[in-house]
């Protein structure tokens, strides 16, 4: 396991994003939004630090989210083997509450992924690495938490972990850097940077089978030829069970791909939707991809390009090219507004939030945060809302006193 503060392909991938966005990025000024600091992260074996990946929140507007360092400094995890939190909304008011601290052991260590509420209440993500023996302690898991069983007396309680899978050998997914998402009937899909047949990496589905079991179905090994390969997105899921998602590299070009997974009743039909060619398009897409109530497809390149937008006719263009290097997933409202963090520019230099609205016939890019100082910098969250239009975000690295990253809520 790693003593570094993010997994050495995203660091670098990061740095050298940050480096482009100073250097060739005019951001657009600020929009008069108001930040409000939530918690800021100090490591040590009773909170996280540096977060990252997805960000929930639940109806009642409690924001959930994870470390992939501090807590406990388990087997093999220097820093801390990471955590899941949770900052409770009372009337307007946070109380940020850990919920979870990974051991390192068969619970798993560092999750990257960030966390997803099901429909049943309960929080998924994954794990980098812990979960058994092999890759120096393990390939990773896939887990839920739930509220404990019985009545906790104390104020903020710990939440119960159930690991869903662990990779033990053979062709299944493993090296989970992206999260996890849930249908209504329970079923789990994500997508694994190795394990398959072609060990290029996977699309993988988790069906509950009874008795808190689930039953692991590798849905799609992915060649790292014209199809793609190692993985690092979140998926989306439309109406109809299919499946998106982006391979990081592969493809025609070398430089990453866009997928879809046709859904059907003899099982999923691998649909190649883009290659990437590292030009005006740009490549190597690391992030999520969204979907809008008419079929288009939005994403974000890591390398070149910017935020673009796939039709239902397959027609690719860029619709901003202000979103450089964007690595961090993206979000979607019911409006088709599109939102997302960039990891450099804003008025500091230090990561913005941003929005892409539509109107006109046009798109148009909104700084709706910027990040320094007491909020911190360099997010790699995606951008969380919750029904009062209120947006919460976390920082990677800094704020006040020597933190070590922050969550922030953003208010119009």
């Amino acid at each position: 396991m790693r003593s570094s503060t993010s997994s050495p392909l995203r660091s670098f991938m990061a740095l050298s994003t940050w480096l482009l966005a100073g250097a060739l990025v005019a951001t657009p000024a600020a929009q008069a939004q108001t930040g409000h600091l939530l918690h800021a992260f100090r490591g040590g074996p009773s909170d996280g630090s540096s977060p990252e990946g997805l960000i929930a929140v639940d109806r009642a507007g409690n924001v959930y989210g994870s470390t992939p360092y501090g807590g406990h400094g388990g087997s093999g995890c220097e820093g801390g083997c990471g955590m899941v939190f949770r900052a409770v909304n009372r009337n307007g008011s946070f109380v940020y509450n850990p919920l979870y601290l990974f051991h390192g052991g068969n619970d798993g260590a560092q999750p990257l992924g960030g966390v997803t509420l099901g429909p049943d209440g309960a929080i998924y993500g994954t794990t980098l690495f812990g979960g058994g023996s092999g890759c120096n302690g393990g390939c990773g898991t896939v887990f839920k938490l739930t509220p404990p069983a019985s009545f906790c007396r104390m104020a903020l309680c710990s939440w119960d972990e159930t690991v869903i899978y662990r990779y033990t050998g053979g062709d299944g997914p493993s090296g989970f850097y992206s999260g996890v998402i849930v249908d209504h009937a329970g079923n789990i899909y994500g997508e694994s940077f190795f394990g398959g047949s072609f060990a290029s990496g996977t699309v993988y589905e988790l069906s509950p089978a009874g008795g808190g079991n689930y039953t692991e179905t590798t849905l799609y090994s992915f060649t790292g030829a014209d199809d793609g390969g190692e993985p690092m997105s979140d998926l989306t899921i439309d109406a109809a069970g299919n499946l998106y998602g982006t391979a990081l590299f592969g493809g025609a070009h070398g430089f990453g791909t866009v997928f879809k997974l046709v859904h059907s009743a003899g099982g999923y039909t691998f649909q190649l939707l883009y290659a990437f060619t590292n030009g005006a398009d740009g490549g190597m897409p690391e992030g999520s991809v969204v979907l809008d109530s008419a079929g288009n497809l939005y994403g974000t390149t890591a390398a070149g390009g910017g935020l673009f937008q796939i039709t239902p006719a397959g027609v690719y263009s860029v619709i901003d090219r202000t979103v450089v290097g964007e690595q961090a997933p993206i979000s979607i409202d019911s409006a088709g507004n599109i939102y997302g963090t960039t990891y450099g520019g804003g008025q500091n230099d230090d990561g913005s939030a941003f929005e892409d609205t539509f109107s006109g016939g046009a798109w148009t890019h909104h700084v709706v945060f910027s990040f320094g100082g007491v909020f911190g910098g360099l997010p790699l969250s995606d951008v969380g809302f919750d029904a009062s239009g209120n947006l919460y975000v976390t920082s990677t690295f800094g704020g006040q006193g020597g933190a070590q990253g922050t969550l922030v809520q953003v208010t119009p």
